[in-house]
């Protein structure tokens, strides 16, 4: 079959099989060029794409006029940490939504979301995520995941995407089979998960096993299942994407590569080979991210293996017509986002955040006008999948409203000297704006009086103190904060995990 196909044709079903990203903030002629010449029509927009409303929403038209009424204009809006477009209203973490435990309450947080990405010109969110809870040291999942029981983790996360489904923007799960239990974040290298395969259906595969029902889209994980596929990850695993996803479950979604530009993919295969790989295996587009380099590289490599038939041509063919469908369900229209829309969203993510805030170890505040001392890391930093956690001066900002505040700032908190605040009879806060969870040094040395966990939830089995969890640092997050540090609010979440108390 593949001496049907001629070198245009080729790079024409290559160029619609991968999604890639720019730089820019205004579409430059020569990306345009790039888009057009290479018949893409799949983007993925981040932070850096994006300055305001009115910036953004004339990129995404001008890339929905070069890439055609098939255009997939994809974001990363899933909640918490993890959102790019910072100024619409900010929808609480999973992992909050997890802790009010309301399905109806994440059906409308899902589809105040994508109301706010549609008027933006997006069609297509990379969220919600089925990972579970289940490894309390996971370094980029946390409070992402709904919780850590497979039943209740789908039935919020279904809720909140019917909520963006029926606002018309399509949803991507991720990231199959599963990345909850993982020590190492793919972007950094490649992750392993040694469980059997009843294991797996029993914990991991479950959530998406319920999802794949009606799931528009699902993304892979760059991560390596032995007892199920000892030789590739399951990004570019046909056992896993075609055994399981394709053959078993009989899903007919569109399958999309998490970034082929993660150290765990392009550090090791390198980008062409494995989105060959991929594609192979049963995905049907490839997240090339990258450079212009390694997105031609891609495209070379794909356009060869279309050509000399590695690819089955047949299996092209549907692939192609999943993302047609998915693109003509969800199709990248120019959206309208009045001032009561947005004022009555903004309400309801408040009223969200607030509703999941939790206590752990009975926590108490501290009577307003109490004399209070704040300890705070002085800087925060993006880990490249979140954005920056709160500053110090945010948090202190807050407090200062409430108490009498004095301010204590560490650089590095593994080797900050509890000792060295001053006893002054202040009553203590410690504020944790950073996703990474403390080191044995602090959690044997460090004695706050009020932990606000500002950011990953399990760092509050890491200080020895009452603690109030917020799973995020958005300003209605630390609204909530104000609210119950002030008498006007309880907290009443609960941590989505069993036996919470005993992974300390």
């Amino acid at each position: 079959m593949s001496n049907l196909i001629s070198k245009e044709e080729a790079r024409r079903i290559a160029g619609q099989s991968i999604m890639i990203r720019m730089p820019e903030t205004v579409l430059s002629e020569a990306t345009a060029n790039f888009i057009r010449d290479n018949h893409i029509r799949a983007i993925c927009l981040f932070r850096q794409n994006m300055v305001n409303q009115e910036q953004l929403s004339k990129l995404t038209a001008d890339l929905r006029a070069v890439m055609g009424p098939e255009a997939l204009i994809g974001i990363d809006q899933e909640g918490g940490a993890v959102v790019r477009a910072t100024w619409v209203p900010q929808p609480p973490a999973a992992m909050s939504l997890g802790a009010s435990n309301d399905p109806d309450l994440c059906r409308q947080v899902g589809a105040a979301v994508a109301r706010s990405i549609k008027a933006l010109g997006f069609n297509w969110n990379f969220a919600p995520v089925l990972d579970l809870n289940n490894n309390v040291n996971n370094p980029v999942i946390s409070e992402r995941s709904f919780g850590a029981e497979p039943v209740h983790a789908h039935k919020l996360a279904s809720a909140w995407m019917e909520g963006s489904l029926a606002e018309g923007v399509a949803c991507c799960i991720k990231h199959f089979p599963g990345h909850g239990d993982t020590h190492v974040d793919s972007h950094r290298d490649l992750p392993e998960v040694d469980k059997s395969r009843e294991q797996l259906d029993a914990l991991e595969l479950a959530p998406f096993k319920a999802a794949a029902k009606n799931a528009p889209a699902m993304m892979t994980a760059h991560i390596v299942y032995p007892q199920i596929d000892p030789e590739n990850p399951a990004t570019m695993s046909k056992t896993i994407l075609t055994g399981i996803l394709r053959d078993e479950w009989n899903y007919h979604g569109v399958v999309i590569t998490d970034g082929m530009d993660m150290h765990a993919i392009a550090g090791r295969y390198g980008v062409g080979v494995a989105a060959v790989k991929a594609l192979a295996a049963g995905a049907d587009m490839v997240m090339a991210l990258g450079n212009t380099e390694t997105q031609l590289e891609t495209l070379d490599a794909l356009s060869a293996a279309i050509l000399n038939g590695e690819i089955d041509y047949a299996s092209l063919q549907k692939k192609l017509a999943r993302i047609r469908h998915l693109t003509e369900t969800y199709p990248s229209l120019s959206g309208t986002y009045t001032e009561q829309t947005d004022a009555a969203d903004r309400v309801l993510m408040a009223q969200a955040w607030q509703r999941g805030l939790t206590p752990y170890r009975q926590p108490h505040a501290p009577q307003s006008g109490s004399k209070v001392r704040l300890v705070i890391s002085a800087d925060v930093v993006s880990d490249g999948v979140s954005e920056a956690g709160i500053p110090a001066h945010k948090v202190a900002a807050m407090l200062a409203q409430i108490y009498d505040l004095e301010i204590t700032t560490f650089d590095d908190a593994n080797s900050f000297e509890w000792s060295s605040i001053p006893s002054d009879g202040r009553t203590v806060i410690l504020a944790s704006t950073v996703r990474i969870r403390y080191n044995d040094y602090a959690r044997k040395t460090w004695k706050p009086d009020l932990h606000l966990v500002l950011w990953n939830p399990f760092q509050s089995l890491d200080i020895a103190a009452p603690a109030l969890i917020t799973y995020g640092f958005a300003a209605p997050a630390i609204e909530a904060v104000a609210n119950w540090l002030s008498g006007r609010a309880d907290a009443t979440g609960q941590v989505p995990v069993a036996d919470f108390d005993r992974l300390a």
